[in-house]
């Protein structure tokens, strides 16, 4: 398997990033958008020997790429649905993903309670085909088990009624810290990458997408800093913003656009460990109204979960609705012995899945909407890819870039090499994760854990896993710019729970200050963990 060339954790300091950025000026790909499609396609780019600048106008997976339900999955309702060829691709990503980066994804084991007779062979049968079609990149047999073998491998599932269950094998991974692993492999390839830098305007010339401008979010008003760069060929990779970034394209055409996305939000809620005492999953494939509910044990809680709610509105950080609480605390109430309520939710956060709408499509019911991405070429050249899941991102990459070619805005290229390129962090082939021997907090770091420790204040916790150190590695290493990236996706305090990511809020703003001489946005952060810790009723 081949291994990232860098041998130490590279510094990503902000004004040397941005000197790099503005001495640039042209470059084979732009790719807009640090999501999973984008960081996917630009990794891919560079291993192919293309030169490579991303933008992104946030953080890394500051939107639908760090509020995912954590599963590296096939997509057992999508076998439901009869989707064979996108299930059986995602259970092979699912193999290579899992290899590629074993400090961020592991194998998860699920269960599905059966309460009435017919569900067990029901569920059984269609587990085995799943196995099927993962064939050598399975991660285990489904098994058939009885009501005590049930209650003794899913402690806290409502045993009133119950027959059985079915378990079956996926994979469980961060989000994203997975993101920000697939931007920091790229640069160590060579990439330039840079988050909180919005691309503000499309190039053209002679009616062909030509480049980008570029600007500065964190400058201050009075200094703002702007730039452009010229690509041979430019990536919208956007999300559920695809649309804004195809606007630009279509007004300097003097074309109305028509917009492509339908987002779907899926809603979350994350409650106390002890309400799922299990290192097993539990799902509910069929709830009263046709919905699925998942209970995934995630870093020492368990997430509740999710919806598929059709909204008209972009935002950035979207809001449950009451009524999605609601069924997400009534689905669980039927299948776990000990009822969350409203009370224990220790955090709620809301993902806008890019669901793909189709021409007469209005995008009014996203549940009978494809899951698969889509590549879109304008009469311009720019290229937009949109939909898909964090599971087949590698894929959806190579996918991207063969169509670039196709279309001749790229020179035909080397074979793709992702499918077995290890990520910053992963250990060797034959070094397992599990023989790391780090402390709490630490293990998704991989072999990087001994630079993490070698910074100031490793001895000093601030919660939950969360040291001063790893604070500090997440603003030299990790571009890291203020506390929100530091609690929401450095560490994943903010989505596990909010209450306590608000507590430690002032000690990560100090060390920010101390480390770039800011806050870090510590007001901004507070408003926002207020935020995920209200469940709307």
């Amino acid at each position: 398997m081949s291994q990232p060339a860098d041998h130490s954790p590279a510094l990503t300091d902000r004004a040397q990033l941005l000197d790099s950025l503005d001495a640039l000026h042209e470059v084979d790909l732009i790719v807009i958008g640090g999501g999973a499609s984008g960081l996917g396609v630009a990794l891919d780019a560079r291993l192919r020997g293309l030169s490579v600048l991303l933008l992104e106008s946030h953080d890394f997976a500051g939107g639908t790429s760090s509020r995912a339900t954590k599963l590296v999955h096939g997509g057992v309702r999508y076998l439901a649905q009869g989707n064979i060829g996108l299930v059986r691709e995602a259970l092979h990503e699912r193999r290579a993903l899992l290899n590629n980066a074993p400090h961020l994804a592991q194998p998860l084991a699920f269960i599905m309670p059966a309460y009435r007779p017919w569900e067990l062979p029901f569920y059984g049968i269609g587990l085995k085909a799943y196995d099927t079609l993962a064939g050598a990149a399975s991660l285990g047999k489904t098994q058939w088990l009885g009501r005590a073998s049930t209650l003794r491998e899913l402690p806290g599932v409502n045993s009133s009624h119950l027959y059985g269950g079915v378990k079956y094998w996926d994979g469980q991974f961060d989000d994203a810290r997975l993101a920000l692993t697939l931007a920091r492999t790229a640069a160590a390839q060579g990439a330039l990458v840079l988050n909180y830098c919005p691309v503000i305007d499309i190039l053209h010339e002679q009616g062909q997408v030509r480049g980008v401008r570029w600007q500065d979010a964190l400058a201050p008003d009075d200094a703002p800093r702007t730039g452009q760069v010229r690509a041979r060929c430019v990536v919208n990779a956007t999300g559920v913003w695809v649309d804004e970034v195809r606007q630009l394209d279509d007004t300097a055409r003097g074309q109305t656009m028509r917009p492509m996305v339908a987002p779907s939000q899926g809603v979350h809620l994350v409650v106390d460990r002890s309400f799922l005492p299990s290192d097993h999953a539990l799902l509910v494939p069929h709830t009263r109204d046709g919905r699925v509910l998942f209970a995934v044990p995630w870093l020492g809680h368990v997430i509740l979960g999710t919806t598929d709610t059709p909204r008209d509105r972009v935002e950035r950080e979207p809001r449950a609705l009451a009524d999605e609480a609601a069924f997400i605390l009534n689905e669980s109430a039927h299948v776990l012995a000990r009822a969350p309520k409203a009370g224990d939710v220790l955090s709620v956060w809301v993902g806008l899945r890019p669901l793909v709408r189709p021409d007469d499509q209005d995008g009014g019911n996203t549940k009978s909407i494809s899951r698969e991405h889509t590549v879109r070429i304008s009469p311009s050249g720019m290229v937009t890819v949109t939909g898909g899941k964090w599971t087949t991102y590698r894929s959806m990459a190579e996918d991207v870039l063969q169509q670039c070619v196709r279309a001749g805005r790229l020179d035909p290229l080397p074979a793709c090499r992702t499918a077995r390129f290890s990520l910053v962090g992963a250990p060797a082939p034959d070094q397992a994760v599990a023989r790391l021997s780090v402390l709490p907090g630490l293990q998704s770091y991989g072999t990087e854990v001994a630079a993490v420790q070698a910074l100031p204040g490793a001895e000093r916790s601030l919660g939950m896993g969360l040291t001063e150190a790893m604070v500090r590695y997440a603003v030299r290493h990790e571009y890291a710019r203020c506390v929100e990236d530091v609690l929401a996706r450095r560490h994943r305090m903010l989505f596990l729970d909010a209450a306590q990511a608000a507590r430690v809020a002032p000690d990560v703003s100090s060390i920010l200050q101390d480390e770039i001489g800011t806050d870090g946005g510590l007001n901004s952060f507070m408003a926002l963990a207020a935020q995920y810790r209200q469940v709307p009723a």
